[in-house]
């Protein structure tokens, strides 16, 4: 129960961070666009294709980590080319304040970029723990190479077996004390076994 109310404290602590940094860096991305000579409808949509570039690529990269296979280097280098690009957009359109200004203006895509990671991170973690507990409902029970015994069935076998070599039969001392069983339990156990009669 703990584990689920961390996953899913975290899942929407992610998503709210995202959802704010999404926002801004989108105004930026397309104050950018709009002052590089793109106006109305492209200058309002080429930002969405950055963010959706990372997006279906890391989407890429999810399905590839949740099927055991490896990451698709397209994939890969789609989300790096994205990054560099959302990041990229944004020191740009703060750069006409110097430095600082650069730095606070890629804050938003860097904090939507970690964030988005962030959340793949928990959606991979929480598809793995559920991987392994399917497995253990699953997992079929192992065939028993062998007969289990219990003590008792132990103590009674091992006293008639006594009971038909040399010798005399197997002390109740010696019976509690091998298999770990109290010696009255032993001697309700053997009681009723018939002792062989002399010839």
């Amino acid at each position: 129960m703990a584990d689920r109310l961390i996953r899913i404290t975290t899942a929407l602590a992610v998503v709210a961070v995202a959802a704010v940094a999404a926002v801004i860096s989108y105004r930026h991305a397309y104050e950018l666009v709009h002052s590089h000579g793109e106006s109305g409808p492209t200058a309002r949509l080429v930002p969405f294709t950055v963010d959706g570039l990372i997006w279906a690529a890391s989407m890429v990269i999810l399905d590839a980590s949740r099927q055991k296979h490896p990451a698709p280097p397209l994939a890969k280098w789609s989300l790096a080319v994205g990054i560099v690009a959302t990041v990229g957009a944004n020191v740009a359109h703060g750069a006409s304040h110097g430095p600082i200004g650069a730095i606070v203006s890629a804050w938003p895509a860097l904090a939507l970029v970690g964030s988005f990671e962030l959340l793949m991170t928990l959606t991979r973690a929480a598809a793995r723990s559920d991987l392994a507990q399917d497995e253990q409902r699953t997992e079929p029970e192992r065939p028993r190479t062998e007969v289990e015994q219990t003590p008792e069935e132990a103590v009674l076998e091992e006293y008639r077996a006594s009971l038909e070599g040399p010798g005399r039969p197997l002390s109740q001392r010696y019976l509690a004390e091998k298999h770990g069983i109290d010696r009255r339990r032993v001697k309700q156990i053997i009681t009723g076994v018939e002792q062989p009669t002399a010839p």
